[in-house]
């Protein structure tokens, strides 16, 4: 049974929108800090952005500040990823990722701990 489940994706146009949802298990979207990772092939993964479990104050990778907002609904224990102005440069497979250490704050994995989703694909056409 997958742990992560993600949704949505798909292709725009730049300055388009879309949103990736990743719903978790209670437990796990209680002691985890969530967000996302990204990648390109012939690239090093790339933290989006994450929250911690309590809330606070996000992380975001500099190439989608302003652009890119990640919450969280503790009723549904989902995470969401609204990216709006999207550009070419942002065309990636995204992951959903629950971190227990919490390093995704940084920008960075935390190697074999926590969980991965299944992956999404946002392709944005220029």
């Amino acid at each position: 049974q997958a742990q992560l489940v993600e949704s949505g994706g798909g292709s725009v146009r730049a300055g388009g929108s879309l949103r990736l949802s990743c719903a978790a298990s209670a437990v796990i979207y209680r002691n985890n800090c969530m967000g996302w990772f990204r990648q390109t092939p012939g690239k090093e993964r790339e933290g989006v952005a994450a929250l911690t479990p309590g809330g606070g104050t996000p992380y975001y990778a500099d190439s989608v500040k302003g652009r890119f907002t990640i919450s969280r609904d503790s009723i549904k224990t989902t995470v969401y990823l609204q990216m709006n102005n999207l550009k070419p440069e942002d065309t990636a497979m995204y992951y959903c990722r629950a971190d227990p250490i919490c390093t995704i704050m940084t920008g960075r994995d935390s190697g074999n701990f926590g969980y991965w989703g299944q992956g999404a694909q946002v392709t944005v056409s220029s």
